[in-house]
């Protein structure tokens, strides 16, 4: 197998999870993903961030700090700005995607109150036992 076949089956391979099993993720395996990771281009090469990987406790706080400013209709503020629009054939796949999700989860196109709950399962992480927290210092334009 050539490096590139070994690069497609790993893209494939890929999904978007949206229900994680709750058992942990051995530390010793957190380890090596954070070392490959490490790898990573920077700009300089002066890797500007910081990680946290939460576990148990830790996790189920930082849960319970993103489900407080929900539910206190604090407005989303990503790092980096959501798309303005997705017109054409990007809000095209954009709808399939979606409507494919409910489905998946078994939500009817007219359950605005399931679509909601659902779209809500963001910020309880998807049950995931563990969560990355990677930040950099603003001073660098993270």
């Amino acid at each position: 197998m050539t490096q590139i076949d070994t690069f497609t089956d790993i893209l494939r391979a890929r999904s978007s999870c949206r229900a994680f099993r709750p058992d942990p993720v051995d530390d010793a395996l957190i380890t090596r993903i954070v070392d490959a990771a490490r790898h990573v281009p920077s700009w300089c090469n002066a890797q500007p961030w910081q990680l946290t990987v939460t576990k148990g406790a830790a996790t189920d706080r930082f849960r319970d700090a993103l489900a407080l400013e929900i539910a206190k209709g604090t407005p989303p503020a990503p790092d980096l700005d959501w798309p303005a629009s997705y017109s054409g054939v990007y809000g095209d796949r954009r709808r399939t995607c979606g409507f494919q999700l409910y489905d998946a989860v078994g939500i009817e196109k007219s359950d605005h109150a399931g679509r909601m709950a659902q779209m809500m399962r963001n910020y309880a992480l998807f049950d995931a036992p563990h969560v990355a927290i990677v930040t950099s210092p603003a001073e660098l334009g993270a």
